[in-house]
């Protein structure tokens, strides 16, 4: 076997062929979104520098920003101490992480029993994706 599928070997995959993955901007910190990889798109990953992640519902590779333009480009890829979940650091191109227009998926937070949302729309989905996109 050649090196480079040895490293992939090490992700212990789920039953689904899965790991997840959390991304993280690389400048500030912020957690900006939890995601799948499947072994194929952890290997586009890495070989491209830009995040492909597994869409579990459209069941395909997803590469981030292909339908919006907000890319992340990919700084660092770590593997955590029990080896089944991944760390991405990234730039996250154009700012916007979510596809709710926020900068990050993470934009609610529990406020006495209630989710607030506590980030501001930085772009309508609408005008990102179109009349039809969801919020």
């Amino acid at each position: 076997m050649n090196a480079p599928a040895d490293w992939l070997d090490e992700v212990p995959w789920d039953g689904q062929g899965l790991v997840p993955v959390v991304t993280q901007d690389a400048a500030s910190g912020r957690v900006l979104t939890l995601a799948w990889m499947s072994r194929e798109a952890l290997a586009e990953t890495a070989r491209t520098g830009r995040a492909v992640y597994w869409s579990r519902a459209r069941s395909k590779l997803w590469h981030k920003g292909e339908e919006s333009g907000f890319t992340q480009k990919v700084r660092e890829i770590r593997l955590d101490c029990d080896a089944d979940t991944l760390l991405l650091l990234v730039e996250q191109v154009g700012g916007i992480a979510c596809h709710t227009g926020h900068a990050s998926c993470f934009y609610r937070r529990l406020d006495n029993g209630k989710w607030v949302e506590t980030d501001p729309v930085l772009k309508d989905p609408a005008a990102i994706y179109g009349k039809g996109a969801k919020k």
